[in-house]
């Protein structure tokens, strides 16, 4: 059972207490009553504080972004430019491998409201980083284009990178390759993806 909340703070112990539940038993161990039974409270205080489970869900994605995003910066502060985008893929894989089910909850859209005004913030936030544009898509793109096109490239490539470790199969594929390491493919995996400029 989660630590005992303060006063006031009753809203970030259910959203504790869903990401305990979401480690333990995945997005569906999630109930309102389950969340509440694990917070230590009475089984009508999520719907008080988020309305229904979509709405719990929701915020607690939208923490996730934020997370997200902040794992991703922490890891990309003070690299030289040729491998800033590389250090970006590192901190979303990171990320990944180290919160899963928080992962997964993030892109279940029909679990999610992407109308609620904090979703709607924190996820969009948490890809400007891969906005910064490098490279040419071609002369007949527009910037705006030219900058969609790398940002959806580097999006693709990091998001399926943690997909398929997080899922299991890039560490089955390892294991199959005597002295393949998955961190170390990782790594490669970006430099490849991701070269110097």
């Amino acid at each position: 059972m989660s630590q005992p909340y303060h006063h006031g703070s009753l809203r970030q112990a259910l959203l504790d207490a869903a990401e305990v539940i979401l480690d333990r038993a995945g997005i569906e161990g999630l109930t309102l009553r389950a969340i509440a039974r694990e917070a230590g409270v009475s089984h009508g205080a999520p719907a008080h504080h988020f309305g229904d489970l979509t709405g719990l869900l929701t915020e607690l994605a939208a923490s996730g972004f934020v997370r997200l995003r902040e794992t991703v910066e922490a890891e990309a502060q003070d690299v030289e430019q040729s491998a800033y985008v590389r250090a970006l893929g590192r901190g979303y894989v990171r990320f990944a491998r180290a919160h899963p089910g928080m992962f997964l909850l993030m892109f279940r859209s029909e679990r999610l409201d992407w109308s609620s005004p904090s979703l709607s913030a924190a996820g969009p936030a948490a890809f400007d980083l891969l906005w910064q544009q490098t490279g040419r898509a071609g002369n007949e793109c527009s910037d705006d284009l030219q900058r969609l096109i790398f940002a959806s490239t580097r999006w693709s490539l990091m998001h399926g990178l943690a997909t398929l470790i997080i899922d299991g199969r890039l560490g089955a594929m390892t294991d199959k390759v005597p002295n393949a390491d998955l961190d170390v493919l990782v790594e490669k995996v970006l430099d490849l993806g991701f070269p110097a400029d």
